[in-house]
């Protein structure tokens, strides 16, 4: 009897093409996501380059040599040759702050020789530590090819520290790394955290909730209110509107929660938090819509839904930053719902821009969120057919 209920299971699940999907397909996806994004596997691409400008406050024969030198590092990429640029430190300031480029490098004379001061946005924790590796090894060979006596050390001080900080270790710095961000906010990076976590989440609450839609067509609810006064178009327009006021409510208690126990500064940024909750919701929810009216039972939905959550969480950045992917995977992840939201919510905790900078974000979430419910109202036809 053993025997046969084994084979009995064995034969459900041959004949199951989502418990076969969930059971070997899905690992082997996942497995292969994580391993590109951190071994840069099937030539994705390697570890991805960093944005930087460079403003050259010294403009001599060193300084030049080791703007040269950084030009050609493989591992940073110049938004513009630093020849041409004529960034003042503000400008250069503003667009590390706005998330134009990752770090500004300050090439600037100590003395006789070269220092260079780092302008960081600490978001990244990556970035400042292996651009002040490569920065620190071009200035030793700068200072070798302009025989220059060789010193070399680096420290970390914190945003609107007067002056060079004292290092027990070597005579002087050459490297000083900057954080331009972070001065005085209040838990920034659990901000970050609970914003991945309430998208991915969002969206398994709005697949959950178009999957009713499937409920009462089985249980044959909707053709009793197809029967009624009530059409299709009202009732998804409904289930839409009723869907976002729960996500926006959801997103709501996860930052009020944030903010009661991590210091998250919610009260803050109110204001551009409740536009991208809003919009974020409207897009979620119609991206649940769409499931639903696409699948045919609530199995299959809740496979389907699953998978496609978990793979766009995965390259979106709700569960890996996305900071730390190639530069090629960082694009596929445009095309997910999570990257456009947390690029939205980090500019909104993070950096702290104002509303209108919100656009692009908005403007791909809500037109997304728009043909997605287009989308589910066409595949709904087939329901009033019946």
């Amino acid at each position: 009897m053993i025997w046969t209920v084994w084979q009995v299971n064995l034969r459900r699940l041959l004949h199951n093409p989502m418990e076969l999907l969930l059971t070997f397909i899905v690992p082997i996806t996942f497995f292969s996501i994580f391993a590109i994004i951190f071994g840069g596997g099937v030539g994705i691409g390697s570890t991805p380059k960093i944005k930087v400008i460079a403003v050259d406050q010294w403009e001599s024969d060193l300084s030049k040599a080791l703007v040269d030198d950084l030009v050609e590092n493989p591992g940073l990429r110049f938004m513009r040759s630093p020849s041409e640029s004529k960034y003042t430190t503000d400008e250069a300031k503003e667009l590390v702050r706005r998330g134009s480029v990752g770090m500004a490098l300050l090439v600037q004379k100590d003395g006789d020789r070269v220092a260079v001061e780092l302008l960081t946005d600490s978001s990244d924790q990556v970035a400042a530590q292996v651009v002040t590796a490569i920065v620190t090894q071009a200035i030793v060979e700068a200072e070798i090819k302009q025989h220059q006596p060789i010193r070399f050390a680096a420290t970390e001080i914190p945003a609107g520290a007067a002056g060079p900080q004292p290092v027990s270790s070597a005579r002087d710095e050459s490297v000083r790394v900057v954080d331009v961000i972070g001065e005085g906010k209040s838990n920034p990076v659990v901000s970050m955290y609970a914003a991945g976590i309430a998208v991915m989440f969002l969206l398994f609450g709005a697949t959950g909730g178009g999957g009713a839609l499937l409920e009462e067509r089985e249980n044959q609810t909707l053709e009793r209110l197809l029967s009624t006064q009530l059409s299709m178009d009202q009732l998804l327009l409904g289930k839409w509107f009723y869907m976002t006021a729960i996500g926006t409510l959801q997103m709501l208690i996860m930052f009020a929660w944030a903010q009661l126990v991590f210091g998250v500064d919610l009260i803050g940024h109110l204001d551009g938090f409740l536009i991208m909750t809003l919009v974020t919701a409207l897009a979620a929810s119609a991206f649940g819509l769409l499931l639903a009216t696409a699948c045919r039972t609530r199995g299959q939905l809740s496979g389907i839904s699953v998978v496609l959550v978990l793979t766009m969480s995965a390259l979106g950045g709700s569960m890996v930053p996305r900071y730390v992917m190639s530069e090629s995977l960082q694009q596929y992840g445009l095309c997910t719902f999570n990257a456009w939201a947390l690029d939205g919510f980090d500019k909104v905790f993070w950096r702290e821009l104002p509303v209108e900078a919100l656009a692009p974000q908005l403007a791909v979430l809500l037109i997304s969120g728009i043909v997605m419910l287009l989308a589910a109202r066409l595949l709904a036809i087939r329901w009033e057919m019946d």
